[in-house]
């Protein structure tokens, strides 16, 4: 028998991943069925996830893992938009950053590798290959801490990146606008409502002792916190009211008496969390309406203002809220099916494979088509579509309070939507011709705003998704490729991969 005849699921499953990546990229250099084995998509993806801790479940990339698992060696963190809060995680600013960055700027966190980077509302939470969480900015900005507090403090700004001290590895991350939800190695959610106290429910709800009580996925709306698990059934609870947020207020007082638990900020800028279990059982969504296929059920969630959008294995959206509070929850309640975001002939020869969702707005998605809605979408409402989206090979939307952004297969970041101080990450609006998306159409504006001492006044909103540059400063460096994006509130962030020699990390300014 030759070596050759043996089934190609034997290599990609039984010998590949355990075999060092030089001898396969070796292996791939003898013929042109091992070239076709040890380029194969599947094993690279797979490799991304063992080897970098890069899940695959924010993006509907198909292609292109076996070039991302070599770039993801050396990945780089840009951020821009609104710079209040701390959320750019600088403590020096270029002299043109005045209430915002309108261009991408680099976070440095030395000793990591940024694999996932996920924007809260006034903050970003970034995830290393080792399962590592940094966070910087403000989870609440509603009001100010003194110094003397420590991130117990849900008002604590970290002005830059700061290492979270869990009790495992970290998988995955969701932000609201003013809470935070992780997925750790050993499937427990924990919830942030400060930095410093996360804290997991303790039910036989989420035991992890079965499919029905094992989480898939966390995710946080605007307000609340909802939990897909393995049996695809949801969950739903509130950090900040009803039961949940009762004990949570009681025992974060009990905290702050005891003394020991103010999670201080070390001088390796890392905050030692204070993990804690709080005694109560979410509740339980009622179960979509599955007709007479029993085998359609819910593969993915995503959150928003008071509502949830679900998504079939079958391509199917759906509907569901009202979510403002315990008491507006109600168990009579059924999942809405979206028709025009899910029927073939309404949508386009490609099933929706993706969503995503934050405060109003929420989008269904394939790499061929782009479907956007909101929160008084209901079973008869049309989609938005942006023709320029269409058939563009997107991977990945991203979402802020008003600016929005389209990842493509080919690394690039398109944005449109408001300024928002920047939040577009097109350029200076002074500096950028008239008519340029992100400038000013206008002379009689264009002077006016290079004339105001308070920073540029708002340029037109942008229409048209346009491309984002990673090339600005004097060190302008080479080709960039972006594989990650996210948003949030007023800011956007993306991690980049430098696809040229003369891209070297040093040749960035940092300014912190």
């Amino acid at each position: 028998m030759h070596i050759t005849n043996i089934p190609l699921e034997v290599f990609l499953d039984n010998l590949l991943p355990f075999t060092p990546v030089r001898d396969v990229l070796s292996l791939g250099s003898t013929n042109k069925f091992f070239a076709a084995v040890s380029a194969d998509e599947t094993f690279w993806k797979r490799k991304c996830e063992a080897d970098f801790n890069f899940t695959s479940q924010e993006t509907a990339r198909k292609s292109g893992w076996k070039n991302l698992y070599r770039g993801l060696s050396h990945p780089r963190i840009f951020v821009w938009g609104e710079r209040r809060n701390g959320r750019l995680g600088l403590k020096n600013f270029p002299k043109d950053v005045q209430n915002g960055a309108s261009y991408p700027i680099e976070v440095k966190i030395p000793g990591s590798r940024i694999v996932s980077l996920v924007a809260g509302g006034m903050s970003f939470h970034a995830l290393d290959s080792k399962g590592s969480m940094y966070v910087w900015g403000t989870l609440n900005g509603e009001s100010l801490a003194l110094n003397s507090e420590g991130f117990s403090v849900k008002y604590k700004a970290a002005p830059t990146p700061h290492k979270l001290i869990m009790p495992n590895p970290v998988r995955t991350i969701s932000c609201g606008r003013m809470h935070t939800m992780v997925l750790d190695s050993m499937s427990h959610v924990w919830t942030f409502v400060n930095w410093g106290r996360p804290f997991r429910l303790d039910t036989p709800m989420l035991d992890c002792h079965s499919p029905e009580t094992t989480p898939l996925q966390a995710e946080s709306g605007w307000a609340f916190c909802a939990i897909l698990t393995q049996s695809n059934d949801v969950l739903v609870f509130w950090p900040f009211s009803g039961e949940v947020g009762r004990q949570y207020e009681e025992e974060n007082a009990a905290m702050d008496e005891r003394g020991d638990c103010h999670a201080y900020p070390t001088s390796e800028h890392s905050i030692p969390c204070v993990a804690w279990e709080l005694r109560a059982d979410p509740l339980r969504v009622p179960p979509i309406p599955r007709g007479k296929s029993k085998e359609t059920v819910l593969i993915k969630i995503a959150a928003f203002d008071n509502h949830l959008i679900g998504l079939t294995n079958k391509g199917h959206v759906l509907k569901f809220g009202d979510l403002s509070n315990e008491n507006s929850f109600n168990m009579s309640t059924r999942w809405e099916y979206l028709e025009n975001f899910s029927e073939l002939t309404k949508v386009s020869a490609h099933p929706i494979t993706h969503i995503t969702a934050h405060f109003e707005t929420f989008v269904a998605y394939s790499s061929s088509v782009i479907l956007m809605g909101d929160v008084r979408t209901n079973s008869d409402s049309q989609p938005k579509i942006i023709p320029k989206l269409q058939n563009r090979s997107v991977i990945s939307i991203v979402l802020g309070d008003y600016h929005y952004g389209a990842l493509t297969v080919d690394g690039q970041l398109l944005t449109w939507g408001q300024y928002s101080h920047g939040a577009l990450g097109l350029g200076i609006p002074t500096e950028l011709p008239l008519g340029a998306p992100g400038g000013y159409s206008a002379e009689a504006q264009l002077i006016q705003a290079r004339s105001s001492q308070w920073g540029p006044l708002e340029p037109p909103s942008v229409v048209s998704p346009s491309p984002v540059h990673f090339n600005h400063g004097q060190n302008p460096g080479g080709k960039r490729f972006c594989f990650a994006a996210t948003a949030a509130g007023w800011h956007t962030g993306a991690l980049i991969i430098c696809l040229e020699v003369s891209c070297p990390s040093k040749s960035v300014v940092q300014y912190f």
